[in-house]
């Protein structure tokens, strides 16, 4: 699980470019997540042009890094057939993650960018990319070539103070 002990979120990226190949593989990764009934809410709004990574860029004061990475994924949740509505956020939070395990997998460096459920930033991305109202955006991860190398390292954060055996006490 070397992986997992190794992600990190990272903010700095070099003006190498990501392939196609790439941006697949870590698609496909989070399209593995788990996801309650199997219902697979997620779709994937991938954002490469330079000129539209600066917009989005603006969608909060912490997301500055996305105008300077290779791309960005708007992970959005597709509202109109779902069986278990309420479980939607813990599906894409775990297609995120997928995401974020396999960009290190491949030697890539992203951040998870919150949005929902900010209604205002929903509405921001709503907007620029003229989503429907069934579509919710639900995160932004932008991606590329960490700008040092070394980022992505273990560092240790199990802490027992936060687990309980048996009874919470």
């Amino acid at each position: 699980m070397d992986i997992v002990n190794k992600r990190r979120s990272i903010r700095k990226y070099t003006d190498k470019a990501v392939g196609q190949d790439e941006i697949k593989e870590m698609l496909a990764a989070a399209m593995q997540a788990p996801s309650a009934g199997n219902q697979q809410p997620w779709q994937f709004l991938v954002i490469q042009d330079r000129s539209s990574l600066k917009d989005l860029s603006r969608v909060s004061p912490y997301a500055s890094m996305v105008a300077d990475a290779a791309g960005a994924v708007v992970f959005l949740i597709d509202h109109s057939n779902l069986k278990f509505p309420e479980m939607s956020q813990q599906d894409l939070a775990a297609s995120v993650e997928n995401f974020l395990l396999k960009a290190v997998d491949l030697g890539l460096g992203a951040v998870w960018l919150g949005i929902a459920p900010l209604k205002e930033r929903e509405e921001f991305i709503r907007d620029l990319f003229k989503l429907p109202e069934t579509v919710q955006p639900f995160c932004i991860v932008p991606f590329g070539h960490p700008h040092d190398e070394g980022q992505n390292r273990y560092i240790d954060r199990y802490n027992p103070e936060k687990v309980f055996f048996e009874e919470y006490n």
